[in-house]
Formats: C-alpha cells, sequence, structure tokens
C-alpha cells in the first residue's frame, strides 16, 4: 500500500521564479490552478527531500497517485485536485506525466544530451502548461506554443540552480555531452565560480533555450482567455529577461535571479506588450 509522505513545502506560489496564478488569472480559475501547483510542490518536495530513503519517496509519489485517481484518500495535496479534475471533466493525464518526471527525479542524476533532457521537460514542465490551457478551455492547438516555453523555463531554473542540485542532490541536468564538448567536468559544479570551460557550456545551453523563445512567444495570442494572454505574456517576459542574464552571469557566483520589483515590473511590461498585440490582432 503506497503511503502518504506529509512534509512542509519548501515554498509556496510566491517563492517561484515565474507567476503562479497570479490576479492576471480569472478569480474562478485560481483556485483550480492552485490546487494543481500545490500538487506538484507536493510531489517535487517529495523527490527532492534531503533524508527520504528512495523508497519513501516512491511511496509517497504513490501515494499522491492513487489519491488522485481516485483508489484512496491518503494523499491530502492531491484531493483538491482530484475534486478539480471530476468538476472539470478533466483527464488525470498532465499530472500523472508529472509524477513521471518526479519519480525519474528520485534516482536519474545525470543527462547525457540536449535530447534527452528535453524528453525530461516532456514529463516535467510541459504538463504544466498543458493543464493551466486545459482549465481555461483552450484549444489542444496551443500547447505547440506552451511546450517550449515550459521547457525554456525549465532549462532556466535547472541552470539557475545547478550549483545547488549538484552539492544537495548530486543531480546534474547540464548536458553530459555539452560540457565535454567545452572541456568542461561536472565536479566543477561544486566550485564557487565557474571556469571559462564551464561557461561555455552554460552560454551553449542559453543558446538553445533561446531558440525555443519564437514558438513560446506566439502563445499569448494564440490563447482565447484575454487574461491568460496577459499571464503569458508576462511570464515570455521574465523568461526572456533571464536568458540576457544567463548569458552574461555566472549562475555558480551571480545572482542570476529576478527580486520582487524587477520580477513585477518586467511582467508588467510583457502583460502590457501582450495586451497591445492582442488589441491590434482583434482590430485588423
Amino acid at each position: 500500500m503506497s503511503v502518504a509522505i506529509e512534509i512542509d513545502p519548501t515554498k509556496t506560489e510566491h517563492g517561484e521564479n515565474f507567476p503562479v496564478a497570479s490576479r492576471l488569472i480569472a478569480p474562478r480559475l485560481r483556485g483550480d490552478v492552485m490546487a494543481f501547483y500545490r500538487f506538484a510542490r507536493a510531489a517535487d518536495d517529495i523527490a527532492d527531500h534531503a533524508t527520504l530513503a528512495e523508497r519513501q519517496k516512491f511511496a509517497g509519489l504513490d501515494a499522491l497517485e492513487d489519491t488522485l485517481i481516485g483508489k484512496r484518500d491518503s494523499a491530502a495535496a492531491a484531493l483538491p485536485l482530484r475534486g478539480v479534475l471530476a468538476e472539470r471533466n478533466l483527464p488525470p493525464t498532465h499530472p500523472l506525466d508529472l509524477l513521471s518526471a518526479f519519480r525519474t527525479d528520485v534516482t536519474k542524476r545525470r543527462y547525457e544530451d540536449w535530447d534527452e533532457l528535453m524528453d525530461y521537460c516532456r514529463y516535467s514542465a510541459m504538463p504544466v502548461g498543458r493543464m493551466v490551457l486545459d482549465l481555461h478551455g483552450e484549444a489542444p492547438s496551443t500547447y505547440a506554443f506552451s511546450d517550449p516555453l515550459c521547457a525554456a523555463l525549465q532549462v532556466i531554473n535547472h541552470l539557475q540552480d545547478c550549483g545547488k542540485d549538484y552539492a544537495e542532490l548530486d543531480r546534474v541536468y547540464v548536458p553530459l555531452d555539452s560540457m565535454e564538448a567545452h572541456g568542461a567536468r561536472v565536479e566543477e559544479l561544486g566550485a564557487g565560480r565557474s571556469s571559462p570551460a564551464l561557461l561555455a557550456c552554460f552560454r551553449s545551453l542559453v543558446e538553445k533555450t533561446n531558440a525555443l523563445m519564437p514558438e513560446a512567444t506566439k502563445l499569448p495570442l494564440a490563447v482565447k482567455d484575454t487574461r491568460l494572454g496577459l499571464e503569458t505574456g508576462a511570464i515570455v517576459a521574465l523568461a526572456q529577461r533571464l536568458l540576457g542574464m544567463l548569458k552574461v552571469r555566472d549562475p555558480l557566483s551571480d545572482t542570476v535571479h529576478l527580486g520582487k520589483g524587477a520580477a513585477l515590473l518586467e511582467g508588467l511590461r510583457g502583460a502590457g506588450r501582450s495586451f497591445t498585440a492582442r488589441w491590434v490582432q482583434k482590430s485588423a
């Protein structure tokens, strides 16, 4: 039998790099988005827990799945999302995909190449955007723009936290073939500053991530819901700003995060650009 693991969340929606159910989202949908976020946060915290054994982590993730699909009621974090899915007649596909990624996190420590990392993002990041789109009743065709945005956000997070992930979890999302191509070694992630070789590796990954953005930037105009268009416009702007920072800063020694004020300003700029573009599109 799966065993529910009750641990305190490591962060709330206010501590994330990107908006989670911000006030741009329609009030009627914020609770549903938050139910999904809290489910994902609980699963992430289990997979990354410093002291839980692997068997305990798998048991905790199994409990979330069993509760989500109605086999039992043991995991409190899954109950609200189960109710949302039932109310909206949505399948549990996206949260189950997320659980697949978190199970991978329990045992997988290295990624060989970019394609392998993108396959991981297919389960760890893309279901987030797809779930939000489904909750808004958007067409599945919008996944084509949400998927690259979510993958870009995931890689940004990996680069921001690469030193911490290595030090605390011995987990390296930086593709090994990219490190080898630039003459860098995994052990360098434990240093307080990147070597020129490791910086070159990081820069190459930023360029690969930037290549995802042209399709991602189409999302704010592709969605029907105006408020979601503004929200995704804000997220696109924040992603672009952080990628710009990663081009010139060292994630091992420099701050590659935006403070609350800077993030708010950048998000408002992005939402404003999205509003203008949607107005022009509607008027054409």
